[in-house]
């Protein structure tokens, strides 16, 4: 197969693909998988579980926004390779459920299919000298992953944590010289295309989350009750993604304001780690939302309230820590919306999963409300500025 030329640095990839899109439906399959063995394991090692697949898978997804921002699917043979990391991702999200606990070999076949399929197409682009930085880190965590299929018991998470260190830690702690943050500017990151490519994997996740809650419910078990709380679980997945879409612009003026260097580290810290708390937050989210829309009239265990409860506050800190990253002002209502959540949990496991839902709902409008507010006032006080300075 012909391999695609290099990306130039402008034009067409500053914004996202059709493909792009259709590869972020195939991943979100894996938040999906997650939030739906979270639920199955609501306890302290199911979500570590959930946080040790996430933080392997993740990394290598913003491999792939990283890889389409500099080269864009626009020729049939991007397209086609892309497709077969579609497919390893696909593999890796179906093997999901057993990855720990016996079905390591079929994931791992899967995300070697993701790992190389990434570098092939990462070494014919003009952020080459980076990709062969990242090489042997996304290797090595394959490896590592491929190793633990061979294992029972503790060992197999073991491995597992050493594969995700290998490819996202330890390449900030070897000398600049042995990791892609020595050159950090050979990525020349597009600022509009890959805040817009992260927010729509935000988006997607946020609606599959909805469509599962509803697929869920057999239809002999709907009641009117769990028909409010369907709606109600409705409700908090729009509010968070409200909350995320407010600060598109601001990241996207915040990332092309950067050096080309600067950008890349700071968007590596952004969307690489921080997002991932995001993610982990819509996973424990959803399934404290399943486990209300279950048994909406009756008190939820500890591990669903903790899950709602503290999946959207997880979130929110995500949120808030996306914006220092980003060096942007954090709005108090954001922190104060977070503790908030988290102390539903006291409600959910006493009074009606709906009570809970119900609560957490009027705490997100609340700081949107509070949110718009204020950006409002400030706008009102820059108009005011400029029309001083003019007269």
């Amino acid at each position: 197969m012909r391999h695609p030329r290099p990306a130039p640095n402008t034009g067409p990839g500053d914004r996202v693909t059709l493909d792009e899109v259709f590869f972020d439906v195939v991943f979100v399959l894996t938040v999906t998988q997650l939030a739906h063995a979270l639920e199955t394991h609501l306890n302290w090692a199911g979500f570590g579980s959930s946080a040790l697949i996430l933080g392997l898978l993740w990394y290598l997804y913003t491999g792939y926004a990283w890889l389409n921002n500099r080269l864009p699917p626009r020729q049939n043979t991007t397209r086609l390779l892309l497709f077969a990391g579609m497919a390893g991702f696909l593999i890796s999200a179906v093997a999901l459920p057993d990855a720990l606990t016996g079905g390591g070999a079929l994931f791992a076949i899967g995300y070697l299919i993701v790992v190389a399929v990434h570098l092939s197409l990462f070494l014919h682009t003009n952020a080459r000298s980076g990709a062969l930085r990242l090489a042997p880190y996304n290797i090595g965590a394959a490896l590592l992953v491929l190793a633990a299929a061979a294992f029972t018991g503790p060992a197999v998470p073991a491995l597992w944590a050493a594969a995700v260190v290998t490819q996202s830690v330890l390449p900030y702690l070897l000398p600049r010289r042995l990791s892609w943050t020595g050159v950090p500017e050979a990525f020349h990151l597009r600022p509009g295309h890959f805040v817009e490519r992260h927010g729509l994997l935000v988006i997607i996740a946020l609606g599959e989350s909805v469509v599962t809650i509803g697929m869920g419910v057999p239809a002999d078990q709907l009641t009117a009750a769990t028909a409010t709380a369907i709606v109600l679980a409705l409700a908090v997945p729009v509010a968070l993604w409200w909350t995320y879409v407010a600060d598109t612009r601001p990241a996207t003026a915040a990332l092309a304001a950067a050096s080309p260097a600067a950008r890349s580290q700071m968007a590596a810290r952004t969307y690489v780690f921080l997002h991932f708390l995001l993610l982990l937050g819509v996973i424990a989210t959803v399934a404290g939302l399943h486990s209300a829309v279950a048994r909406p009239d009756e008190p939820g265990t500890v591990g669903a309230a903790l899950a709602l409860g503290g999946g959207v506050a997880l979130y929110l800190v995500g949120i808030a820590a996306v914006r220092r990253a980003l060096r942007l002002p954090i709005p108090p209502a954001r922190l104060a919306a977070a503790a908030a959540a988290l102390a539903t949990v006291a409600i959910g496991v006493t009074l009606p999963a709906t009570v809970q839902l119900v609560t957490t709902i009027a705490i997100l409008v609340l700081m949107l409300v509070t949110n718009a507010r204020r950006a409002t006032h400030r706008a009102d006080d820059e108009r005011a500025s400029l029309e001083a300075e003019r007269a």
